[in-house]
């Protein structure tokens, strides 16, 4: 999927979500724990709950890589599972020196067919880049984060007056453009996402930390959206997570139902839609 294809899915549903698979053993009902990928068929009915309502979903990898072997199927097949008019993003946070950047982007784009890759660029342009040769395929590169630890790096100020992480958005427009280029935007920084969208005016921007985390997705929409919307907004815990009872889906849909109408009406609000 590329960008102008996301686009109009986010015309037609008016959302701009994006559906975390941040899928723990520990937290997934009880009574699907006894069958054979008790992981994956979470996952199913939370994606047959919620893709009307979402554009995106976001597996978190660690959570698979975690189980092993098993963990890894578990992956394959969720994302065969996902509807090919939504976005699917591997939350990986890679990053290497060329050639293995190469062999990520491959395990990714071509053996699991992602859209897109979460990506660190702290080794610089010759990590990234391998991953931007895919055509029709996206990074997503880390800019500011949500963690409390992300002011340890990405605040540092250098002489010239920028911190880190408004380098890493100055040099990185030059290795892609904004059909294959987003940056991940901290939803619990939202006093940061109008500076960031200054610098990156044209770009996609995936926040985290909605909900769970205490983000504002007011304040996220009001600060960092374009009129072509310019946001894909996650949240994972407070949608699949919404209850830990036979009922799980349905709270889901319910969460992400919510999220649509508010994110609906502020596509009219911000974007003018």
């Amino acid at each position: 999927m590329n960008r102008s294809q996301l686009l109009a899915e986010i015309k037609k549903k008016k959302s701009y979500l994006c559906v975390g698979l941040d899928t723990d053993p520990a937290k997934i009902p009880s009574h699907l724990r006894g069958l054979p990928d008790p992981i994956f068929e979470f996952n199913k009915q939370i994606i047959d709950a919620t893709q009307e309502y979402c554009v995106a979903y976001k597996p978190n990898i660690a959570f698979y890589e975690a189980l092993g072997p098993k963990g890894w199927e578990s992956l394959q097949k969720t994302v065969a599972y996902i509807p090919n008019d939504h976005f699917t993003i591997a939350d990986a946070k890679r990053g290497d020196i060329g050639n293995t950047s190469t062999m990520y982007a491959k395990a990714f784009f071509e053996q699991m067919d992602f859209d897109a890759i979460t990506v660190a660029p702290y080794m610089g342009a010759d990590s990234v880049t391998p991953f931007l040769a895919f055509k029709d395929k996206v990074v997503i590169l880390l800019v500011h984060t949500s963690n409390p630890g992300s002011a340890d790096f990405q605040l540092f100020t250098s002489s010239e007056g920028r911190t880190l992480f408004e380098e890493v958005i100055r040099k990185s427009k030059t290795w892609g453009n904004p059909e294959n280029l987003m940056y991940v935007v901290g939803a619990t920084r939202a006093d940061k996402i109008a500076d960031i969208r200054r610098m990156a005016p044209d770009h996609f921007f995936l926040v985290p930390g909605i909900g769970a985390q205490g983000g504002d997705l007011e304040a996220v929409s009001r600060e960092g959206m374009t009129g072509d919307c310019g946001l894909l907004v996650n949240s994972a815990r407070a949608i699949i997570y919404a209850s830990s009872d036979k009922d799980f889906a349905q709270a889901a849909q319910r969460e992400a139902a919510k999220t649509q109408e508010e994110m609906s009406r502020y596509l009219g609000e911000f974007a003018g839609w």
